[in-house]
């Protein structure tokens, strides 16, 4: 295996890595058209729904830390799906200056009834794959997901704040 001049790394890994972002990228566009265009939904809005149908409660920090958002984007997102009735702001007693967001009765039954749309993006997504290559590429997800998850930015870490 070749290995790249500047990093040491496996040519294939940066290759990987550069085609991982771009499907990430790519994905966007059906999740738009297909999904959060027909719900009345900006992208984001439509990545916060699902992640607070998937996680449950999350506070804006760590809603924007999971989806690498801007902490602003974040807030005025939920300020809006709050406004439609989608969100509702919950208590954390273990914490009381947390303030979680959860889906509320409407934002449930609209995860619920967006659940045919998010089936079509994935027949389109991996129709292409057989099931065993479904079932593959599910597992290696899950272990990059946990690899991710364990990413600890550097404290002094100062983020380039542009649009």
């Amino acid at each position: 295996m070749r290995a790249d001049l500047h990093t040491g790394l496996p040519e294939n890994g940066i290759e990987t890595l550069i085609s991982l972002l771009k499907v990430a990228t790519r994905i966007a566009l059906p999740m738009r058209d297909s999904v959060a265009d027909p719900e009345g939904l900006s992208v984001t809005e439509l990545r916060i729904l699902l992640a607070l149908g998937g996680e449950g409660a999350l506070g804006g920090r760590e809603l924007a830390n999971l989806m690498a958002l801007q902490p602003m984007n974040v807030s005025r997102a939920l300020a809006t799906l709050a406004q439609m009735g989608l969100v509702e702001e919950t208590s954390d007693p273990a914490n009381r200056r947390r303030k979680p967001y959860q889906l509320s009765h409407a934002g449930r039954d609209k995860f619920t009834a967006m659940q045919p749309e998010l089936h079509g993006v994935a027949e389109f997504v991996f129709g292409v794959l057989s099931a065993s290559e479904r079932k593959r590429i599910g597992q290696l997800l899950e272990r990059l997901d946990q690899r991710l998850r364990s990413w600890e930015e550097p404290a002094a870490q100062k983020h380039v704040k542009r649009a």
